[in-house]
């Protein structure tokens, strides 16, 4: 699984999850139901609690999702979004700390 986390200055503006971690066979694997819960739940929380209508890009062929947050977010928004996202970046790097041969995070 690749997450990488796409920044602009010390602002994440977007994220993306590929691959698979080929830790268990589909339906079994306890990595890539961890990544999927939490990139869910991070998608649900910006966009159906938020309401804020987030870029959401799924290409099933490619085990991808992407997120990328629209410009122009009020104050509070923004700084919510900033933890939501910064929050997933720290669990993905524990994961990866857990998974090495199976996960990679990286910030471009």
């Amino acid at each position: 699984i690749e997450a990488t986390f796409h920044m602009e200055g010390s602002r994440i503006e977007s994220f993306q999850v590929e691959g698979h971690s080929g830790l268990a066979s589909a339906g079994e694997d306890i990595l890539c139901a961890a990544v999927t819960s939490a990139v869910r739940l991070t998608e649900c929380a910006v966009n159906d609690v938020l309401g804020l209508e987030a870029s959401v890009k799924v290409k099933p062929e490619k085990a991808l999702i992407s997120l990328k947050l629209p410009g122009g977010l009020g104050q509070t928004n923004e700084s919510t979004c900033q933890t939501l996202l910064a929050g997933l970046m720290v669990y993905f790097t524990q994961l990866q700390e857990e998974y090495p041969d199976n996960i990679i995070v990286m910030e471009v």
